[in-house]
């Protein structure tokens, strides 16, 4: 009778359990449900501990509801090296598959922030510790090359322990590949670049496109740094303050430019990228490939014309623009895609440039796609 007990409790499954969870920082008990309301922060008065979240609910709180679109979701790691430490890599590869039901340590797409079309780019932690190897920087680098092209803000969430050691050198090759990328999308096309960093954030992603970013914000009290404390105590041979490699330490050194608590991220986000559409002294860039021509008065005024008369309808004008610049095969562009929402952005600068000599636009012809550029500001 005590054995059929014994084992009764233990093949019974523990209804209390994903209901609670312990806060990292104070060790207060916290109920899950309501922990995640608050964005997993810790509700203690005296704590606000920041928990850390998945690249799931990371998108859900900064993206407007429905509005996320991934992109490149197919890519796989390989094994170049075949490297083995532990347990060959190949296995932690598909180990970390199914734990977090991703094929590498990032999710990119296009969103919306208020409203406001976005590439985003999210870094999974529970991924091999966010570690950025060669599908991790090709996604961040096709992300941004798309932003670029589409003219959409770019916002990357780092965390992250660096460069992945299984892959050696192709690992190591990322942050030069993404550092290159981000500067056609920030000098050359002048488009913004928001890196948010979160707990923690160190190694080669804080040597490279961590902190390239125009707008650099980070979450209270994260861990950001390159080497390891230790390591760098040993080196100096010198105590380091208690709250060194903390977001608070670098922002007091201008490292940093925000620290913005996780349920205001948001609304921070959204006002910077509200002010930077609507910035009157904005420049306009251009990506340094492709032909470029000048926009005639005679293309201005067809086009203005056949807005107007409503030729030109919303979600569609991409391709009508196309088509009257001798553009036909259209048959890849994804019309439903944010990324082409820059076509309403075209008409306002036609309209704005009636009398302007400096438009212009070229054709990607690779990715079928008109932009549309001019040499200095238009008020």
């Amino acid at each position: 009778m005590s054995k059929q007990i014994k084992s009764n409790e233990v093949t019974s499954p523990d209804p209390s359990k994903g209901l609670w969870t312990r806060c990292d920082q104070c060790g207060e008990i916290l109920y899950v449900k309501h922990l995640r309301e608050n964005y997993s922060v810790c509700p203690v008065s005296s704590c606000h501990h920041h928990l850390r979240i998945n690249s799931d609910e990371r998108i859900a709180a900064i993206l407007d509801e429905g509005s996320w679109k991934p992109i490149d979701s197919n890519l796989k790691p390989c094994d170049p090296l075949e490297f083995v430490d532990y347990i060959p890599y190949e296995d932690r590869a598909k180990k970390a598959q199914e734990s977090t039901g991703l094929n590498d340590a990032i999710q990119t797409g296009t969103g919306l922030v208020d409203g406001v079309p976005v590439a985003l780019g999210v870094i999974e932690f529970a991924f091999i510790g966010g570690s950025i190897g060669s599908v991790v920087g090709e996604k961040i680098t096709r992300l941004i090359e798309y932003a670029t092209r589409a003219g959409l803000p770019l916002v990357l969430v780092c965390t992250s322990g660096g460069a992945r050691m299984q892959e050696g050198i192709f690992s190591l090759m990322q942050m030069a590949k993404i550092s290159a990328a981000l500067q056609i999308h920030q000098d050359a096309a002048k488009l913004l670049y928001v890196a948010i960093l979160t707990s923690p954030t160190t190694g080669g992603v804080t040597a490279s496109f961590g902190m390239l970013g125009d707008i650099i914000i980070s979450e209270p009290k994260a861990l950001i740094g390159f080497a390891g404390r230790r390591v760098i105590e040993q080196t100096l041979q010198e105590q380091l303050p208690d709250n060194f490699q903390t977001a608070e330490y670098l922002l007091k050194h201008g490292l940093l430019d925000l620290v913005v608590p996780r349920p205001l991220l948001k609304q921070a986000l959204a006002e910077i990228l509200t002010f930077y559409q609507e910035a009157p002294l904005r420049q306009t860039g251009k990506i340094p490939y492709g032909v470029s021509n000048p926009l005639s008065k005679e293309q201005i005024d067809f086009l203005t014309s056949n807005w107007s008369k409503g030729n030109l309808k919303k979600g569609t004008s991409l391709s009508s623009v196309l088509d009257f610049l001798g553009i036909t095969d259209n048959q890849q562009i994804n019309l439903e895609n944010p990324g082409t929402y820059y076509a309403d952005r075209l008409f306002t600068r036609l309209v704005n440039g009636l009398s302007n000599s400096t438009l212009s636009w070229w054709i990607d012809t690779k990715a079928n796609r008109i932009n549309i550029t001019c040499s200095k500001t238009l008020t």
